[in-house]
């Protein structure tokens, strides 16, 4: 039996893209959301079919409540209700100090990280919610080890919009606790993604892996996995729970 349909925003590459293929892999119909590179999305899809499984990518920017809107009634229509929402898409910005940032930058960084992801949990939750008449579902946002650790002199700003979606993880996982929805997170450590080169530093894995127990960067795939055990029924008593996958740090 399917499990469902599965939501992953910003999938075309890194670790959505890998808990996407994964996802396909265990039975899900998914989504491939990105913002600009139709390209990679296209090729996850393309992943996904060849291997026997069921995708569609479609354009959406989490940041604008009418694309969210409209994002999740293109997957009503083309592939049914959503059943797991994995809200991935983020960004940051340059290194720096926190006195060189200006409000621009932080409005950026917060309306992707932290309002999108709300936005979506929001349209996932009208869906899946029993109160609403749906068959419940489950939630997974991804947040960082950065909310944990502040990031200082790198991006504060990113640190505080992850801590953002770990307390809203915390606080929706109770307020739907009772509609058959689950909400959980997991807490990437430092991870081999392209993201490392758009804060100005693509090796930053090479040069901070040895702060890591383990003493090695992550992989994509490490995540994902974490991910879709917290979506699948072996998770079924876990809500409200944020799952560090960052090696011991």
């Amino acid at each position: 039996m399917s499990p469902g349909t599965a939501l992953i925003t910003g999938a075309g590459r890194g670790i959505g893209a890998a808990t996407a293929r994964l996802a396909a892999q265990r039975g899900y119909a998914v989504c491939v959301n990105y913002l600009r590179d139709r390209e990679a999305a296209g090729a996850v899809v393309r992943d996904i079919e060849t291997a026997g499984g069921r995708a569609i990518a479609v354009q959406a920017d989490v940041t604008l409540e009418p694309d969210v809107v409209r994002l999740f009634e293109t997957v009503d229509r083309e592939l049914g209700r959503v059943t797991a929402l994995v809200n991935n898409a983020a960004t940051l910005e340059s290194q720096m100090r926190l006195e060189c940032m200006d409000a621009a930058r932080l409005q950026r960084i917060f309306a992707t990280n932290a309002i999108g992801p709300i936005l979506c949990a929001r349209e996932a939750v009208r869906r899946m919610s029993t109160r609403h008449g749906g068959l419940g579902g489950a939630i997974v946002n991804v947040s960082s080890g950065a909310a944990r650790w502040g990031s200082p002199g790198e991006y504060i700003d990113y640190a505080a919009s992850k801590g953002a979606v770990d307390t809203m993880t915390v606080g929706l996982a109770k307020e739907v606790a009772e509609e058959g929805i689950r909400v959980n997170g997991v807490r990437p450590g430092f991870i081999y993604t392209g993201m490392h080169a758009r804060g100005g530093e693509p090796d930053r894995v090479e040069r901070v892996k040895k702060l890591v127990p383990m003493q090695r960067g992550g992989q994509p795939d490490e995540v994902a996995a974490a991910i879709l055990w917290l979506l699948s029924d072996e998770a079924s008593y876990i809500t409200g729970t944020i799952v560090d996958v960052s090696g011991g740090r």
